[in-house]
């Protein structure tokens, strides 16, 4: 017989429907059902055991993995510690370089822009004044328009009514 997840006193509990209006046909078949229903899903003492050994089991196993990346994670910085002093040295000897030919480039480039700037400034300033003089001829166009159909409505409408 396979181990009960808990103690069910069947018997007591047939007895007690029984008492309270079933039949002991239908006070047996809810007993059964009620030792099923315990049995599929209640742990027993025997799942828990298992249960608890696969968790030692695991833990063992995250342990050992922990451990290796301990080792791996050291190993890394070591190495890291190393390459990142060979690339520091050889970066600030690069850097040195790019500075000195740059700040002639730099000087050429501000040149280049300030002549540039002045130029966009001398467009722009010629464009304001063609918007200004387009912008101004629309709204007068508009104002036309709108007092064209001002007038239209009022004559219709006088002819309405």
């Amino acid at each position: 017989m396979a181990q009960e997840a808990i103690p069910f006193d069947t018997h007591r509990f047939v007895q007690n429907l029984i008492a309270s209006g079933f039949t002991e046909r239908q006070a047996e078949a809810l007993a059964s059902e009620q030792i099923n229903l315990l049995n599929s899903n209640l742990a027993t003492k025997s799942d828990i055991a298992a249960v608890l050994a696969e968790v030692k089991s695991v833990k063992s196993d995250v342990e050992i993995l922990r451990l290796s990346t301990q080792s791996d994670i050291n190993a890394l910085r070591l190495s890291t510690q190393s390459d990142t002093e060979a690339l520091r040295v050889s970066t600030h000897s690069d850097i040195e370089t790019l500075r000195v030919s740059t700040q002639s480039d730099l000087e050429t480039v501000r040149l280049s822009i300030q002549s540039d700037i002045e130029a966009l400034r001398l467009s722009t300033e010629a464009r304001i004044e063609r918007a200004k003089y387009d912008t101004v001829k629309w709204m007068i166009g508009a104002m036309v328009a709108q007092s064209a159909i001002i007038i239209s409505l009022s004559v219709t409408l006088s002819k309405l009514l």
